[in-house]
């Protein structure tokens, strides 16, 4: 499970018909110290309602495949969470 920032939105017209319906949003992955991690941005389903710039739980492999009860869907990686607050070593 990853935090990340999202960071836009996905509009597909054209897609496999398994992922009609799904939100698609484009995931920054962040630091603990909510800075954004220099790597390529991710797109994820999201289950949860997720917003632009809201921090999230992020699911990646079989486990984002599970998350939708769709094992035979073609995803990467879901948003299955929305971070209210983050404390790490009493900060």
């Amino acid at each position: 499970m990853i935090i990340a920032k999202v960071i836009g939105n996905v509009v597909a017209t054209k897609k496999d018909e398994r992922l009609v319906g799904c939100k698609l949003l484009i995931i920054q992955p962040l630091d603990l110290d909510n800075t954004l991690v220099d790597r390529a941005p991710r797109v994820a389903v999201d289950i949860v309602g997720a917003g632009m710039g809201e921090t999230v739980l992020v699911v990646e492999g079989s486990s984002a495949r599970l998350a939708l009860d769709k094992a035979d869907i073609p995803i990467d990686a879901a948003v299955v969470g929305i971070v209210d607050t983050m404390e790490v070593q009493g900060q």
